[in-house]
């Protein structure tokens, strides 16, 4: 059919471009702030890529979401500038009509947003967990990077190498600070060696040819000693407690198990997620009417507002469930529930204006019939 070909083609065409905008958006910001993290040492250089690829897939569903709404937004938006849809109109094309068409054209980018928002979500978080876990119980001496300060996994101790050279794991102009509760020392010293005892396993530092200032906390006493070998074992960071599973890293049927407010709260924003992205081509649909007499795209910015409140409505939903101010089911119904009655009534509001003002053209009272009347009679 010639309407449902045409409607296809333009919105896919639209959400295509869409897509490919905001992800290349999403990437560059992920990955600045990747670089960042990395930078920080809160993660491994050698996982960027890792934390950069789970990153953007875990933001994929509101991409969709918003790829669908900008889409039908837009595509029909245009329609309604160029008249497109005033001759449907005048064909006998319903409003609702065009819901068949859209969700034909988006009904594959709809079911993979939501099998990533029911089944990669929590994948995707649990293994970045693991890598910012993994990373964080690295050794002392895995922390100790050439020329940037790096802290140990107690944070009782701050170290600094200048540079590193050959096999042998020697660094030049060493810096290490030691504190705890009873007091801290500043060591220099011109090189340093990185060693593993062979008998218990202990690692350490051997230093050479430097001083070392130590501040006793309790009395104020101070002592500051020059050496020419000094060592001094660093305790490994051990294989540590893992930390507990959060939500967002726990499949749904984990949490239907747990049954907690966190729990409760993660499997409303995720079953939100679904919900947007099932009714955004209803809401997109109803806000996308613009008239053509009109230069200004406001009805655009109203889209994008109604989208960005509709969202935020949905974080505010977790947030109160978790919280245990909301049942699950009145969250559920309240937001996305108001949203479908909310864009149907606004649908059939314009629905029945479009025939109404059909109504009042073809029965000869309308500015259009009236022009036509004077012309004929002014021709005779």
């Amino acid at each position: 059919m010639l309407f449902h070909r045409s409607i296809r083609l333009e919105l896919a065409r639209v959400l295509s471009a869409t897509l490919v905008v905001l992800l290349t958006i999403v990437l560059t910001m992920m990955l600045i702030r990747t670089l960042g993290l990395a930078a920080r040492g809160s993660v491994g250089l050698q996982d960027v890529a890792l934390v950069l690829v789970y990153t953007a897939l875990s933001h994929v569903p509101t991409l969709i979401g918003l790829a669908l709404f900008v889409a039908v937004v837009v595509g029909m938006g245009r329609m309604y500038r160029d008249s497109e849809m005033a001759v449907w109109f005048s064909s006998g094309v319903s409003l609702f009509q065009f819901l068949r068409p859209v969700y034909r054209m988006a009904w594959p980018v709809m079911l993979v947003g939501c099998g990533l928002a029911l089944f990669g979500w929590p994948w995707f978080n649990q293994e970045l967990a693991e890598i910012r876990q993994r990373f964080a119980q690295r050794s002392d001496l895995d922390r100790i990077a050439p020329g940037s300060f790096q802290q140990s996994a107690d944070g009782q101790r701050v170290y600094f190498v200048d540079r590193a050279e050959g096999q042998d794991e020697n660094g030049h102009s060493v810096f290490l600070l030691q504190r705890d509760a009873q007091a801290w020392s500043v060591t220099t010293a011109r090189t340093g060696k990185l060693s593993l005892g062979a008998e218990d396993g202990a690692q350490s530092v051997e230093l050479r040819a430097g001083h070392r200032h130590e501040r006793d906390l309790a009395d104020g006493s101070s002592t500051h000693v020059e050496f020419g070998r000094f060592t001094t074992v660093v305790n490994p960071s051990g294989p540590g407690r893992s930390p507990q599973a959060s939500p967002k890293t726990r499949q749904a049927w984990q949490l239907l198990e747990d049954a907690t407010p966190a729990a409760w709260g993660e499997l409303v924003w995720r079953t939100g997620m679904v919900l947007s992205i099932l009714l955004m081509p209803v809401l997109a649909l109803a806000l996308s009417a613009t008239n053509p007499r009109r230069s200004s795209n406001w009805n655009l910015i109203l889209a994008l507002l109604s989208f960005v409140v509709y969202f935020n409505l949905i974080n505010l939903s977790q947030a109160w469930v978790a919280a245990g101010r909301l049942a699950p089911a009145a969250g559920l119904l309240l937001i996305h529930g108001g949203v479908l009655v909310g864009s149907l009534a606004l649908l059939a509001w314009r629905e029945n204006a479009v025939s109404w003002t059909l109504r009042w053209t073809r029965s000869g009272t309308g500015p259009a019939a009236t022009c036509t009347g004077r012309a004929g009679k002014a021709s005779t």
